[in-house]
């Protein structure tokens, strides 16, 4: 967990999108919470956190969303940075850039959340490692795997993790159509059977065999998604269309989609063709993360 200083006794870090390659929806305990089984990455692009040592526990809201957030006491940032506080009284002033949509299925507010745990435990002196061994899916089932930072498996409801090593170096663009989707309603609006987990990830695959046993996967938010927002296929579609995308597909609940690329040019390119026919949509280029951040 790598933290920079920008300045003395000041920690920020960078809270990357978290896509979803592939996701499972494997059944549902008896409280309601489904479970799942996902492979999850992290892009090159995403919000950041900034957190300095203050005598109360305070949020500044930054960047180009957020208009759509409020500094209030259920946001997720402040949730997180009370439950590693506990009773300890401890403060800290915390601004969040928030430069990914709000409620778009790339897991920003899980993302926010894990940056939180982790800069907070640096400027609180507390023991960062200690962070991977609890649980935090009181957070919500993404924050786990986000303080985890690097790729994983991730199964139940999001408090068991595998972290995988080796995947190949993709690029990634990104597809947002301006609109929000509630994840809560997506699950709502899932319907049929559950699904079988994913199949094992292969252990060393380069970039086409990666795609390849993607292919054989899926994510079955898709159809819901679909119903709610209709958009999402014409942004499939358009992702499938661009030079060199080698798969297309919905991340999370959505409504961001992601294509995968072999090269950089490729993914700019596509991402520029894409900004300049749809100016309303959201989109980024950007590296797949296949290292521990």
């Amino acid at each position: 967990m790598n933290a920079a200083a920008a300045e003395p006794r000041t920690i920020t870090i960078d809270a990357p999108a978290k896509i979803n390659l592939a996701l499972h929806v494997c059944g549902r305990r008896d409280d309601g919470y489904h479970l799942l089984d996902s492979l999850v990455v992290f892009a090159g692009v995403g919000d950041r956190i900034s957190v300095a040592p203050s005598d109360t526990l305070t949020l500044s809201l930054t960047g180009p969303f957020a208009a759509g957030l409020t500094a209030d006491s259920d946001n997720l940032v402040l949730r997180a940075a009370r439950l590693l506080a506990g009773s300890s009284g401890r403060g800290a002033a915390i601004t969040l850039e928030k430069n990914l949509p709000v409620a778009s299925g790339i897991g920003g507010g899980s993302s926010d959340a894990a940056a939180t745990l982790i800069a907070c435990a640096a400027v609180w002196n507390l023991d960062a490692d200690a962070l991977l061994a609890a649980d935090f899916t009181v957070l919500g089932a993404d924050v786990p795997v986000c303080v985890v930072r690097r790729p994983a498996v991730m199964r139940g409801i999001g408090e068991d993790i595998t972290a995988l090593e080796n995947l190949p170096p993709l690029w990634m663009v990104l597809a947002n159509p301006g609109q929000p989707l509630a994840t809560k309603t997506v699950f709502n609006t899932l319907r049929g059977r559950f699904g079988k987990p994913l199949d094992p990830v292969p252990p060393k695959p380069d970039a086409a065999g990666l795609v390849e046993y993607l292919e054989g996967q899926r994510n079955d938010l898709t159809a819901p998604a679909l119903e709610l927002m209709p958009r999402i296929g014409m942004i499939l579609n358009a992702l499938a269309a661009t030079p060199g995308c080698r798969l297309a597909r919905l991340s999370g609940s959505g409504a961001t989609c992601f294509g995968l690329y072999e090269s950089q040019s490729a993914a700019q390119g596509a991402a520029k063709s894409l900004k300049e026919a749809h100016s309303s949509w959201w989109v980024a280029a950007a590296p797949m993360l296949t290292e521990p951040l």
